[in-house]
This record gives structure tokens, C-alpha cells and sequence, in this order.
């Protein structure tokens, strides 16, 4: 073949175009399994750090069991603990976020059935001191790109154990400090409901109110950042809100009298046992 043709050139940049191609997909179902790993890892780390605790940790005996439920408060997943992880596990936060936007654009008559089209992680964490904590997620659009992370409440699910925020591509030193630890520990403490009312939490710019239970500072020079994130995590809380006053229902409802009457009677026996 004569290399000087622009056949030759033409065939030259096919072949080589192919070649790469072929390298290049290969590698990527190659490495398909590792990523896939890495990003579960981390995802992991990123639960457990919602709740104070390091990678060092281990996941499984901290994280136990989980749920999905819908926008209306139903559990929607199964019994079985692991089945149950499992699938809360695999949710698409990003597919969940779109969902919960479009219900604002819905007519009131068809909010309730997209609503159990939802499908919303929480994960119960047992604590090292013996507590437990629920981790909810959140997602939304930043000033670059995606921002997300896990939110965990104590069990009177208003004050908050710990959150961990993470994004695609904002501004480092800027937007990119939501990730630090200076900037979530503000967190820790805070409360998402007052006086029985839902206010989520403020990220606010010039300084948090003298005490306020819901508020916390905002990014210098990360405004947009900051209040992206204050958005998503409000978001998502008001589609978890039908979930969570459950829990808070049930928390308050007095026990039942036969039961207190076992409770004191066991109280009372182990106290002569010991």
C-alpha cells in the first residue's frame, strides 16, 4: 500500500481508532468489579463517619439494619435485616433526587402516588455507647455538580448525631469545604424540628443567631455551595417527614399497662438477684 495516499491515512486512523477502543473497554470491564468496590467502601465509610466514627470501624457490627420507605411513610422493603441492608444499600440517591423534585411540579391529587413511588434509605446504627442513632440521606445540584451525604439523627429523630457531606467538583478551599470536618461538626447537636415544628437546618451567612438550635455557619466565599446543601438536606427531610413523625408517634405512645407491669416485675426481680 502506498503510505503517501490519503486512503492509506484514512485506514491508518480506522484501525488505530478501533485498537484503542478495544484497549480501552477492555480495561474498563476489567476494572468494573474494583470500582464498583471502591465505591461501596466508600459509601460505607461515609455512614459510619455520619456518625462519628472512623473507617477503622467495623461496618457491619455498627450498621445492623435498615429500611426503605416510601414519601408516605411506609416501609416498603423486606423483614430479613441483610435482604433489607442490601436494598437500601443500593438505592440511587441521584434517581430518588429527581423524583423528589418533580413532586413539586405534581398537582396536589397526584403528589400521594408518587409519593409511594419513592424510595428513601435510612440506616440504624448502633452506637458504641449503646444508643442508637438513624442516618438519612441527602442529595441536590451544587455550584458544579452533585453534592450529597448522610445525615443521622438520635432516636427523638430531631437532634442531630453527625453528618457527612461530599460533592463532584466544587471550588477547593470554596464550595469544596462542605467535606471538612470544621464545617460538618457544626452540626453536631443541632435540631431539625422546634417546638414540635419541621425547620431542617439554616446554613446561614454573617453568623449563627444566639442560641439558635438550627442554624450553622455558612462557607466563607461558598454561599452558593452552602445553600445548595441547605436545600437538598431540606428536600430530602420533607420526603422523609412522613417517615419520621411516624417514628416520633410511636416513640411518644405510652406503653401499654400489661407490658409496663412486666417491665416493673422484671425490674424488681433483677434488682432481688443481684
Amino acid at each position: 500500500m502506498d503510505t503517501n495516499k490519503n486512503s492509506y491515512t484514512i485506514i491508518y486512523s480506522i484501525v488505530m481508532v478501533v485498537v484503542v477502543a478495544a484497549v480501552l473497554a477492555f480495561v474498563s470491564l476489567s476494572l468494573k468489579d474494583k470500582q464498583n468496590e471502591n465505591i461501596s467502601n466508600e459509601k460505607k465509610q461515609y455512614l459510619l463517619a455520619s456518625v462519628g466514627l472512623g473507617a477503622d470501624a467495623n461496618f457491619d457490627s455498627v450498621i445492623k439494619s435498615a429500611v426503605v420507605v416510601d414519601g408516605n411513610g411506609m416501609v416498603v422493603n423486606k423483614a430479613d435485616s441483610d435482604v433489607a441492608k442490601s436494598e437500601a444499600f443500593a438505592i440511587s440517591t441521584s434517581e430518588q433526587n429527581t423524583k423528589i423534585k418533580e413532586l413539586a411540579t405534581l398537582a396536589p391529587e397526584a403528589q400521594e402516588a408518587a409519593k409511594a413511588e419513592l424510595r428513601l434509605p435510612v440506616f440504624i446504627a448502633d452506637l458504641p455507647d449503646g444508643s442508637q442513632a438513624y442516618i438519612f440521606s441527602a442529595y441536590g445540584a451544587g455550584l458544579w455538580g452533585p453534592i450529597w451525604g448522610w445525615v443521622s439523627l438520635k432516636t427523638d429523630f430531631s437532634t442531630i448525631v453527625g453528618v457527612k457531606f461530599d460533592h463532584q467538583g466544587e471550588t477547593p478551599g470554596l464550595g469544596a469545604e462542605i467535606a471538612t470536618p470544621k464545617f460538618s461538626n457544626q452540626f453536631i447537636g443541632k435540631e431539625i424540628f422546634a417546638n414540635g415544628e419541621f425547620t431542617s437546618v439554616a446554613i446561614v451567612k454573617g453568623g449563627v443567631k444566639e442560641g439558635s438550635t438550627n442554624q450553622v455557619d455558612a462557607i466563607s466565599g461558598g454561599t452558593i455551595t452552602s445553600k445548595a446543601l441547605e436545600a437538598s438536606i431540606l428536600n430530602w427531610f420533607e420526603a422523609y417527614l412522613p417517615y419520621i413523625k411516624s417514628l416520633q408517634a410511636l416513640a411518644a405512645t405510652p406503653m401499654p399497662l400489661e407490658n409496663e407491669a412486666t417491665e416493673v416485675a422484671e425490674t424488681a426481680e433483677n434488682g432481688e438477684n443481684k
